[in-house]
């Protein structure tokens, strides 16, 4: 049974089977095509968020890993630990989900947005649902 076609109480034909089989076929190509430059840009993905009183400035990776991270000197001036701990966590946060949001959108062209986007965020459950959607027949 290939892609559900049964379960929708469609029997396809070979004119269409073939159809099908070619749009598989050029979208796989495409992909294949399209995916070590997307993810040799993927990886070189770098993202600076400012904390908004201007003090810090974090830098993450694609993962959202942090990979830099700058503490203004005037914070000194102030030693409350626990706020600049806070501060340092919501800014590198904030820098992980537009580091996410940009690898999402380097994706686009050969995975969708929301599928990508459920696939990092691990959840499995929409990513099997929307694998399950794409590869139902649809007449």
């Amino acid at each position: 049974m290939i892609g559900g076609m049964v379960e929708s109480g469609h029997s396809p034909d070979v004119g269409e089977l073939r159809a099908y089989a070619e749009s598989l076929r050029g979208t796989f190509m495409r992909m294949q095509a399209q995916a070590s430059e997307l993810h040799a840009t993927a990886r070189e993905l770098q993202v600076t968020e400012t904390s908004p009183d201007g003090m810090i400035s974090a830098t993450v990776g694609a993962r959202g890993e942090l990979v830099r991270l700058d503490l203004d000197p005037r914070l000194y001036r102030r030693p409350d630990a626990r706020q600049l701990a806070d501060s340092i966590v919501e800014t590198v946060q904030r820098a992980a989900v537009k580091a996410q949001e940009r690898v999402i959108e380097i994706f686009e062209p050969i995975i969708p947005g929301d599928q990508l986007k459920a696939h990092l965020d691990g959840d499995l459950e929409t990513a099997l649902d929307q694998l399950d959607d794409q590869l139902t027949w649809k007449e």
